[in-house]
C-alpha cells in the first residue's frame, strides 16, 4: 500500500506481520498530522526493496517478523539504502530470538517495546521518537563485534588510581562496543552512561559482556570500580564515582536522562581530576558535553567521536563547542581504544 502525502510530512514505511497490526500503526503514527504512512510491508523482502524505492523518511519496523527476517532487513536497509529505523518488539523470553540491542547494533536508531494496547502516553512516545530519528543523517557503518575472553586484570601500581568514563546515546551501542573491545587489561575500571529504553538495559549488559575484551556488569551502589571491569549504569538512575572509588546509584535529579552523562562525568572530575579519563560518542543532544567539560578543567583526559564515524554527532558536538575537548582528541571511532589506553597510561607513569 502507498499513499500520497504532504512533502511537508514526515514519511514513514511501515512493517509488520498483519494488515491489522499495520493499520493501528498508521493510526497511531498519524493522529497529529504530521507524520503520513507512504508505504507497508508483510515481509523483510518488501520492506528492503520499498526502502529502495519509495525512500521513506523513517521505517518503524516489527523485529519479529514471522518469516525471521526482522534483523536482517535492519542490516540489509543499511547497506543498501541507510535510513532511520525505529525498532518495535514485544517482550520475549527466548535468548536465541532477535534483541533490541542487536537490532540498535545493526543500524536502528531506537528501540521501543509494543504494549498490549497503546494508550495515549505510548502513542505520543512513539511519534515523539519518530520524529527524533527523522532528524538523523545515517550512515553506511560496519556491524558486529568478535568477543574475546576476558583475562585476569593486573592491579594498578600505587599512586594515582585512573578511572575512565564513557558515555552515549544514539548510535551507542555498536559504538560502546569497538571501544570495549579495545581495552583489553586495562588498569582502570570503566563507567559507560548509555541513554536506552529502560526494558532494554539488561540486554544491553548481556550483549556487551559477549562484545567486551573485559568484564561487564551492572553497577550496584555502593560497591568499589575495579581496575580491569566495566560498569553499566542501571536504567531510572545516575551513576556517580565517589570516594574510595565507591560507586552511587541515586534517582536524583530528575534529569531529562536517567542515567545522565553529565552526573557521570561532574562526580569522575570531582573524585579522579586529572586521573579521570572521559569520552563522548555518538547521541542526540547535548548530555554529557558540560560534565566533559568539568573534567578538561580539572586536568582530565577528554576525547570525543568525530563526525564521520558518529551515527549521531549531537554529543560530541556539543563537547566540542563548549571546549570540552580539543580538536585533535576529537578521534575516529576505531581510534578512540587506544586513545583511552595511553591516557591511563600516562596517569600510571
Amino acid at each position: 500500500m502507498t499513499s500520497t502525502a504532504p512533502s511537508t510530512a514526515i514519511h514513514a514505511l511501515v512493517v509488520g506481520d498483519s494488515p491489522a497490526q499495520r493499520t493501528e500503526l498508521g493510526r497511531v503514527l498519524q493522529r497529529d498530522g504530521d507524520i503520513a504512512v507512504v508505504a507497508e510491508a508483510g515481509t523483510a523482502v518488501d520492506a528492503v526493496e520499498l526502502v529502495a524505492r519509495v525512500r521513506p523518511h523513517v521505517v518503524v519496523l516489527d523485529l519479529h517478523l514471522s518469516d525471521g527476517g526482522g534483523q536482517r532487513a535492519i542490516e540489509q536497509i543499511m547497506a543498501r539504502t541507510p535510513t532511520p529505523i525505529l525498532v518495535l518488539l514485544a517482550r520475549l523470553d527466548d535468548r536465541h530470538s532477535p534483541s533490541a540491542v542487536e537490532a540498535l547494533v545493526a543500524g536502528a536508531l531506537d528501540a521501543l517495546p509494543t504494549p498490549a494496547r497503546w494508550t495515549a502516553q505510548l502513542e505520543t512516545e512513539l511519534r515523539r521518537s519518530v520524529r527524533q530519528i527523522r532528524k538523523v543523517t545515517v550512515i553506511r557503518r560496519p556491524r558486529g563485534m568478535l568477543a574475546r575472553p576476558p583475562r585476569p586484570q593486573p592491579e594498578p601500581r600505587c599512586g594515582e588510581q585512573p578511572v575512565v568514563a564513557l558515555a552515549a546515546s544514539t548510535g551507542g551501542p555498536s559504538a560502546l562496543a569497538t571501544v570495549l573491545s579495545g581495552l583489553d587489561r586495562l588498569l582502570a575500571p570503566v563507567l559507560v552512561v548509555q541513554h536506552l529504553h529502560p526494558e532494554y538495559t539488561n540486554g544491553l549488559a548481556d550483549w556487551l559482556s559477549r562484545a567486551s575484551a573485559l568484564p561487564v556488569e551492572m553497577a550496584e551502589h555502593g560497591e568499589i570500580a575495579r581496575p580491569g571491569r566495566v560498569y553499566l549504569a542501571p536504567a531510572g538512575v545516575h551513576l556517580r564515582l565517589r570516594a574510595n572509588r565507591r560507586l552511587e546509584l541515586d534517582a536524583s535529579p530528575p534529569t531529562i536522562h536517567r542515567p545522565s552523562a553529565d552526573q557521570l562525568f561532574d562526580s569522575v572530575a570531582e573524585r579522579a581530576g586529572r586521573a579521570g579519563v572521559g569520552v563522548v560518542l555518538t547521541g542526540m543532544g547535548e548530555d554529557g558535553a558540560c560534565g566533559l567539560l568539568e573534567m578538561h578543567r580539572r586536568g582530565g583526559h577528554t576525547f570525543a567521536q568525530d563526525e564521520a564515524s558518529s551515527a549521531v554527532f549531537g554529543m560530541p558536538r556539543a563537547a566540542q563547542r563548549l571546549g570540552a575537548v580539543a580538536q585533535t582528541d576529537l578521534l575516529p571511532l576505531g581510534q578512540l581504544a587506544a586513545a583511552v589506553r595511553r591516557a591511563v597510561s600516562r596517569v600510571l607513569r
